[in-house]
């Protein structure tokens, strides 16, 4: 079997439709109970450490920017579902924050903080080790239907325990951003909880639309968000480096669906075009072990901090290349800027990057200090309409 066959078998699983029905076996995991959330506000955990950046100048010189300072006072609140990442050996994992669980949060979360109250709920994902045993043909008892009952448990615990009328922005990559997709489409459209719903951002995962519209596909009353100040929007796109074309039976970006497209959004620049990313890049563990390898920031530079900022070197711009429809990020390389010409973010499989993944394990990071500062603006006008 092809490897893009397998891997497009691989992402089917993570990014099939989620239905609200479920076995009759099923038992929620008791969210009063602070062990089974990842993160909460007031309390030292994954969301609690350092954040802090060096930013690399194209010159070579470094600068520390502090980390975030976590919101106080009245606000808004941040729902975030991580991705696959359990490295359980189980089809679905426990409700144990490893510390796969407790560093995707760090580099993917954590930095949100500045601007809300940070939730993240543990839930019983479906496992690498399940997405691993179909990359090598072997069958899967994976069960998405318990990890999205999961998630709405937690949900509904957060909106009975905690919310009292706030606004939230939900949070998503991969697995957790279809979870979240499935939440927004069982629980909350066509609800009255639907007016706290700030936005919600989900990177890594195919959100279809009706081709040259904002909303009627997947969602059907939430739309792309369009400006910084929109609310009520959704913020979607698959990233790949510019110039790479999806394989045409890829997973992301691409869809069979007729009359239907890949939703793209920029949150560098929501209103369209290419602009520059302000990324935050971790510096240290990847969120997967099977990614490319580290790249050396700059020729002599020294990162210790978690996170590394390269002001102007990325930018993106959704594009169609082939038909497909994806965020291209583009290095703009420069033979005397002592900086990488390129940054890491692939899937690796049997030694080899597997390109119909794209940038798939930094879609967030990519784009992270935009949507931390997204966020922001989008809380402020969200409270200021409800004043």
């Amino acid at each position: 079997m092809r490897l893009t066959h397998v891997v497009a078998m691989v992402a089917a699983l993570l990014s099939a439709p989620v239905v609200a029905q479920a076995p009759a076996a099923y038992g929620a995991p008791d969210y009063t109970q602070d062990a089974n959330w990842l993160c909460r506000p007031g309390r030292a955990d994954a969301c609690g450490g350092d954040t802090a950046v060096t930013s690399v100048a194209a010159n070579g010189k470094t600068q520390v920017e502090p980390g975030a300072v976590p919101r106080t006072g009245p606000g808004i609140d941040c729902f975030y579902v991580y991705p696959t990442v359990s490295t359980d050996q189980t089809d679905n994992s426990d409700m144990i924050a490893h510390a796969a669980e407790t560093n995707v949060a760090k580099v993917q979360f954590a930095a949100f903080r500045s601007v809300c109250r940070t939730f993240a709920p543990m839930y019983r994902q479906v496992t690498l080790k399940a997405l691993r045993d179909v990359l090598a043909g072997r069958a899967t008892t994976a069960d998405r239907v318990m990890a999205y009952r999961d998630v709405a448990a937690a949900w509904a615990d957060y909106l009975a325990r905690d919310n009292k009328g706030r606004g939230v922005i939900l949070i998503g990559h991969s697995q957790g951003s279809g979870l979240l997709k499935a939440l927004l489409q069982n629980a909350i459209e066509g609800r009255p909880v639907a007016a706290q719903v700030i936005s919600a951002y989900l990177p890594g995962n195919n959100v279809l639309v009706p081709i040259g519209k904002d909303v009627g596909g997947d969602l059907k009353s939430t739309p792309l968000c369009h400006a910084a100040s929109q609310t009520g929007c959704v913020l979607a796109w698959v990233s790949f480096r510019d110039g790479m074309i999806p394989p045409a039976d890829s997973r992301f970006g691409r869809t069979a669906v007729p009359g239907m497209e890949v939703a793209c959004t920029n949150p560098a620049a929501l209103g369209g075009g290419r602009a520059t990313l302000r990324a935050m890049l971790p510096n240290g563990a990847a969120i997967v072990d099977n990614a490319a390898p580290p790249v050396e920031w700059a020729r002599g530079a020294v990162v210790k901090t978690p996170f590394v900022a390269l002001p102007g070197l990325l930018s993106a711009e959704c594009l169609a290349p082939g038909g497909a429809h994806v965020l291209a990020v583009r290095t703009e390389a420069d033979a005397t800027d002592p900086r990488t010409d390129r940054i890491g973010g692939d899937v690796v499989y049997d030694g080899k990057i597997v390109e119909s993944w794209g940038l798939h394990l930094i879609d967030v990071n990519e784009t992270l200090g935009d949507l931390v500062a997204l966020a922001g603006t989008q809380g402020k006008a969200w409270l200021a309409m409800r004043r």
